[in-house]
């Protein structure tokens, strides 16, 4: 991934990845797999929307099938895929699943990182 906004993230490196960088801005969380059409639909929607912020909100995305990541879902209880949190000062402060447009992204950010 080129963008700097844009970055994967694991269990060993999420708290600080997501967490700790929770606390300066907002931080979209996609738990993916690559076996699932809708998070493949969905990931140039959240890039798209994602440099429109110009560093505002950044987008952290973890793949569940590597390594120890099933763990994280497990923590979040996501129940299925994709499924996009939203982590403002160390805590989830809403969710969203499945394939959504730009526009419901927008609002979606904009309605609690403003």
């Amino acid at each position: 991934m080129s963008a700097p906004d844009v970055f994967n993230v694991n269990l060993e490196d999420f708290e600080q990845q997501v967490i700790e960088r929770s606390h300066s801005r907002c931080v979209l969380v996609d738990f993916w797999a690559d076996w699932c059409p809708p998070c493949i639909a969905i990931d140039p929607v959240l890039k798209q929307v994602i440099a429109e912020y110009n560093g505002r909100v950044v987008l952290a995305k973890i793949e569940v099938d590597e390594g120890e990541n099933m763990k994280l879902a497990g923590r979040y209880q996501v129940r299925g895929f994709p499924t996009i949190l939203l982590i403002r000062n160390g805590e989830e402060i809403n969710r969203f699943s499945s394939m959504r447009s730009p526009v419901f992204v927008r609002e979606f950010i904009d309605q609690h990182c403003a």
